[in-house]
């Protein structure tokens, strides 16, 4: 365990609050003109999934714990849901709970390089890349005069996320993903 102050908790990290391990899951931190600045932080109890709220002085301490940040290979999902990784320097292979994995899961795909927070060899937390290819398989055709600056077009993609594209993205085309919120970056290159 490590002690480290409130403003530098980042999403990922593992602390030990009143006994327990909780992932974070989101820490903003608050500096109001008058008062005290605070850091809210909303973590998620491993031991049963609990998703709690914790606001603390900036500068006041909280106990990190020691996990350990491994790259693994994306393999595929189980059949009871849960998500199979492999080390590709031990070829060792993880189950890594759908819990754990999130939203972010839909984005997943085959030989994909994610970075795996482990404790005690059990894995609390993962990191997937932040961009990712996929094509869009459902788009509205551009209406005639519409310009490339006007407003963007609902679009469902390959793994059947919604997100919004530029007029000029038709059915079939590959864009770049942030696997952060869904949110169309840039038409892939080929």
């Amino acid at each position: 365990m490590a002690r480290i102050i409130a403003s530098s908790v980042r999403k990922g990290n593992i602390l030990e609050m009143d006994g327990q391990l909780a992932v974070v899951l989101s820490a903003e931190s608050f500096f109001p003109g008058k008062g005290t600045p605070t850091t809210q932080i909303d973590m998620r109890r491993l031991s049963d999934g609990v998703k709690v709220s914790v606001r603390y002085r900036t500068t006041e301490q909280v106990e990190r714990a020691f996990v350990e940040d491994i790259d693994f290979t994306y393999l595929y999902q189980d059949g009871d849901g849960s998500y199979v990784f492999m080390n590709p320097t031990t070829y060792d292979q993880i189950n890594v709970p759908a819990d754990v994995l999130g939203d972010q899961a839909v984005y997943l795909q085959e030989g994909m390089v994610v970075r795996l927070s482990i404790h005690e060899g059990v894995p609390v937390a993962a990191e997937l890349p932040q961009r990712v290819v996929l094509e869009v398989t459902e788009t509205e055709p551009t209406m005639k005069g519409q310009t490339a600056s006007s407003s963007y077009k609902p679009a469902i993609l390959s793994n059947g996320v919604r997100t919004m594209v530029p007029p000029h993205i038709v059915a079939g085309t590959r864009i770049v993903v942030m696997t952060a919120d869904g949110t169309y970056a840039e038409r892939a290159k080929e």
